[in-house]
């Protein structure tokens, strides 16, 4: 059973994911809490602490013509009263090779009446392509 909750930080999270998909910095920067330390780990590279950072290199991600497509899969969200933590299977490809699966953290603190990313984590994942969850997206109007 998904309670309100659930489903509230599984549209943010989505939102996430559209927002990387589409490559639109001002919809991720707005995704990102602006009052808590915000974290980001992309695969493969350091861990990045405060906004200024963690932005900088969604920038640099999202106006790069080569960074790949993603699109996410198999969202699980469990939610602690104001925190909640939303794994899933990010598919990423450049539309020539087969694509690569990595497994994701997000983590969340509600911020009002929305849910603000405190961390993201991305790292290589052996998840075989037949096993993952696709479903459709909800509707970001």
């Amino acid at each position: 059973m998904t309670t309100a909750d659930q489903t509230s930080v599984l549209f943010f999270n989505a939102a996430f994911y559209t927002a990387f998909a589409t490559r639109d910095i001002q919809a991720m920067e707005q995704l990102w809490s602006k009052d808590k330390t915000i974290i980001c780990t992309h695969p493969g590279w350091q861990p990045l602490t405060g906004r200024e950072e963690v932005l900088e290199s969604w920038r640099n991600i999202l106006s790069n013509p080569e960074a790949p497509e993603v699109a996410c899969h198999g969202e699980r969200a469990v939610v602690y009263g104001d925190f909640a933590i939303v794994t899933c299977i990010e598919q990423l490809s450049d539309g020539q090779s087969a694509p690569e699966f990595l497994t994701a953290t997000n983590v969340f603190v509600r911020a009002g009446t929305r849910w603000v990313l405190v961390h993201h984590q991305a790292g290589p994942a052996n998840v075989d392509a037949r096993t993952v969850e696709k479903k459709e997206k909800p509707a970001l109007n």
